[in-house]
């Protein structure tokens, strides 16, 4: 017997890039691949992710390589940034007692597949945002034995932190969008906003807060737009 079950196959698309090179809004920070520029929209053919890696990852090689060439000097080092770092990668193996971050990272699936999957609800989001915080809480307080030596569950309380910043910008996202377009369908809103698909929402970070709203979305190429319209 084999058990089969939907899961995580492919971000389509996130960190917000210069087409050109890869460069993100974060200086010195290149992306390209699955977790940049969201240039598959809404769907994506199976084969796109090699020519995606080979293009886009060729560019942002380059654009980092200028990049680096083109600095005065080394950036600075904060060394306090860096101790604090430290302390907190460590912490998980100094706490007496802790639950397993395995079992958090469970809970967070089930939430995440009952509550924020294609088919959404402003009910079920809310109720998604508010057991994120939850388990925020619950994944600051995992505890790991064991050596620092491929320790798996030491890596799982790590990726923990990053698993529930994506998860609550993904459900804080589909909140604002009150619409069904692509692979992101409202029950509430069965239809699609023509206003709601000339923005895209962004996410950023103000202070040590998540912030979500929309901006303007870009105006296609001519040279795309020109392709589009030979098809339509």
């Amino acid at each position: 017997p084999m058990e089969v079950g939907p899961t995580a196959h492919y971000m389509m698309g996130g960190v917000r890039v210069v087409p050109e090179t890869g460069a993100s809004t974060v200086p010195g920070l290149f992306a390209a691949g699955e977790c940049s520029g969201g240039m598959h929209g809404a769907n994506r053919l199976g084969g796109n992710s090699l020519s995606d890696l080979l293009v886009f990852g060729r560019r942002a090689g380059l654009g980092a390589a200028e990049y680096a060439k083109g600095l005065p000097a080394l950036p600075p080092i904060d060394e306090g940034q860096v101790e604090r770092a430290e302390r907190e990668m460590l912490s998980p193996f100094e706490r007496s007692d802790g639950e397993s971050p395995y079992a958090v990272h469970r809970d967070l699936q089930e939430v995440m597949h009952e509550k924020v999957g294609i088919f959404r609800h402003e009910n079920d989001l809310l109720a998604a945002l508010e057991e994120i915080e939850k388990l925020n809480a619950r994944a600051a307080r995992c505890r790991v034995e064991g050596s620092r030596l491929f320790n798996p569950g030491w890596h799982m309380a790590r990726d923990l932190y990053f698993m529930l910043i994506v998860s609550q910008a993904i459900a804080r996202a589909a909140l604002l969008r009150r619409e069904s377009r692509g692979a992101h369908s409202r029950l509430d809103y069965p239809s699609t906003d023509a206003a709601l698909g000339t923005v895209n929402v962004v996410v950023s970070r103000a202070g040590e807060a998540m912030k979500v709203g929309t901006a303007p979305r870009p105006a296609m190429p001519e040279d795309l737009a020109k392709l589009l319209e030979k098809k339509a």
